[in-house]
């Protein structure tokens, strides 16, 4: 197996494409720089759905019961994407059948890689990935962790294929929950914040589209004027802030409900369950 140059990957298997590993499959064929993916899903349907993607061979596990291991055997790169909890007896499936060199990316919350050292061995090239579903756009940021076995051109390798659906922020493996806290979960949060928002603009006395429109171009416009600008949010929120005015005085009422203090919990919040999650909770 060869580090990618910018037109191309190795066969990429998804086993298990779920909400997330759908996310990065689809950035991926949106890329065009995979030239073979395999996936892999529990049902028909599923299998169904994502075999009308261009260059996806999708596997029902239904009608295909050794499907994971015929994936695993076929890739150079396999990306776990199951439920937490089914990973260890999916690893010891594949197990058997993984390609001498080939990378293995956890897309599992919670799961640590000691955990896939002793079933796939010690020398085993394996990595945590954290993406977050802005892959379907193009405009995920994924934290990366190495194993120990890893070597920098692998490195280099699942950097390359992240990056086709986002940013990558390379961190150990003991900030991964931590980063999932933020970015992983984020999408979440800015979805709640629009929503909320759109809910005050109806109760404003705004018809539901225009409230939708106000709220949804309100959070993209003020992300493409952060993604352009040179200086850092709290700058950008002083600008729109002028002194005595409007905006002054609801961003004091956040302020008094104490916003930060409520994303600090949040996320401390989300860190005890990514926890729970790497102790079999």
């Amino acid at each position: 197996m060869t580090t990618p140059d910018s037109a191309s990957l190795p066969p990429v298997a998804f086993l298990g494409a779920g909400s997330m590993g759908g996310a990065v499959l689809r950035g991926l064929v949106a890329s065009g720089i995979a030239p073979r993916l395999l996936a892999t899903n529990r049902t028909a349907a599923k299998a169904a759905e994502l075999a009308e993607l261009a260059g996806v061979e999708s596997i029902a596990l239904e009608q295909r019961p050794d499907g994971n291991a015929v994936a695993a055997a076929s890739a150079d790169i396999l990306l776990i994407g199951v439920k937490p909890a089914m990973v260890p007896d999916l690893l010891r499936e594949i197990a058997p059948h993984v390609r001498p060199g080939a990378v293995v990316v956890s897309l599992a919350a919670g799961v640590t890689l000691a955990t896939f050292a002793d079933i796939l061995g010690a020398d085993a090239a394996v990595f945590r990935s954290m993406p977050n579903t802005p892959a379907l756009v193009g405009e995920a940021v994924t934290g990366l962790a190495a194993g120990a076995a890893t070597t920098p051109e692998q490195t280099a390798l699942v950097r390359a294929l992240f990056e086709t659906v986002g940013a990558v922020v390379e961190v150990p493996e003991d900030r991964i929950d931590a980063l999932s806290t933020i970015s992983g979960s984020g999408p979440a949060y800015v979805f709640l914040l629009v929503e909320e928002l759109t809910k005050a603009a109806r109760e404003k006395g705004f018809d539901d589209d225009q409230a939708r429109l106000l709220a949804e171009q309100t959070f993209i416009g003020a992300a493409a004027l952060l993604a352009a600008s040179d200086v850092d949010p709290a700058e950008l929120r002083r600008r729109v802030t002028s002194p005595k005015g409007t905006t002054e005085r609801a961003i004091a009422v956040l302020q008094e409900g104490r916003l930060a203090e409520l994303f600090g919990r949040a996320t401390d919040a989300a860190l005890a369950r990514a926890k729970e999650l790497a102790a079999g909770g």
